[in-house]
């Protein structure tokens, strides 16, 4: 007889037999207990549970404090009901024939260059204020109108924003850029030093608002901010241009918190890009690029 054989002979199956008899009558009211409570959470039809929301969770981007029954929540239109009115399409036109109209704006917005260097010549305030309110009429999602325009002529706050960007870029020009970016720029001769910070009569500096506020103080979602602030970013750069001013798009990188804080702008703000505005200095000089031709960016079906 093996060793294997001689250890069952002497196992007592009596033991297995007497223990099972405890075990199963646990395992039963283990059972009934999950059973009773699964049905007293969700109730006897799992076909539609409704998922709840924890305290300070999100839902579509928003944080709500307690909890929420998803199917119990009837959100209400941030946009007021508004009467529809007739709208005849566009009537304020750059010529009476359409094509003369296109040909003229391309015109415009051709003769558009990005300037790093700037006259200290003063400009008419009122005459950018003209700009963004034009840029105000920007479409957005649901028409949550999700910008802030900031407007810096003071001398003082425009050299601390620029100690500030010049600070971070020094820093990201060393290490955060890649070598194949700061190779790319070389041929647009850009640095670290942002001279024209504190050489453009004003800095524009527009804030995205990933979210709002409803009177009652409540937030409300902001759909597509960032799509519709930078189209909004878009019709300001050709209102400048159309108006006499040069202009130049930069995205600060890594300077967004603490702009924001120097300028006092809410939590809910994330800065988008900064834009200095003038004129272009005398001894002003820009790269000979050449666009795309129309058949390199038009594909017709």
């Amino acid at each position: 007889m093996s060793f294997v054989d001689e250890i069952i002979r002497s196992f007592d199956t009596s033991l297995i037999v007497n223990c099972w008899k405890y075990i199963f009558p646990v395992l039963v009211v283990c059972y009934l207990i999950i059973f009773l409570y699964d049905k007293h959470l969700y109730g006897s039809k799992k076909t539609k549970v409704a998922p709840v929301v924890e305290s300070k969770q999100k839902i579509d981007g928003i944080e709500y404090v307690g909890e929420i029954d998803l199917y119990e929540f009837d959100p209400i239109p941030v946009l007021e009901e508004k009467e529809h009115i007739p709208f005849k399409g566009a009537t304020v036109t750059l010529d009476a024939d359409p094509r003369k109209a296109a040909a003229r704006f391309y015109e415009i917005v051709n003769d558009r260059r990005s300037v790093r260097s700037f006259s200290t010549r003063p400009i008419d305030s009122t005459v950018v204020e003209k700009c963004i309110h034009a840029a105000g009429c920007s479409p957005s999602g649901a028409h949550t109108e999700p910008w802030t325009f900031c407007l810096v002529s003071d001398q003082n706050i425009k050299e601390q924003i620029r100690e500030i960007i010049e600070a971070e870029e020094f820093v990201n020009y060393q290490q955060r850029m890649s070598k194949q970016w700061t190779t790319d720029l070389k041929p647009l001769r850009t640095n670290h030093v942002k001279q024209y910070l504190s050489d453009a009569p004003c800095l524009v500096l527009i804030f995205k608002q990933t979210y709002g506020f409803k009177a009652d103080g409540s937030k409300k979602q902001h759909y597509y901010n960032e799509i519709s602030t930078s189209i909004a970013v878009g019709i300001l750069l050709c209102a400048l241009q159309a108006a006499g001013l040069s202009s130049l798009v930069t995205t600060p990188l890594n300077c967004g918190p603490a702009l924001r804080s120097l300028l006092g702008r809410p939590t809910n703000e994330k800065l988008l890009v900064l834009l200095p505005i003038g004129y272009a200095a005398e001894d002003c000089t820009v790269p000979d690029l050449k666009r795309k031709p129309i058949d390199r960016i038009l594909v017709k079906y």
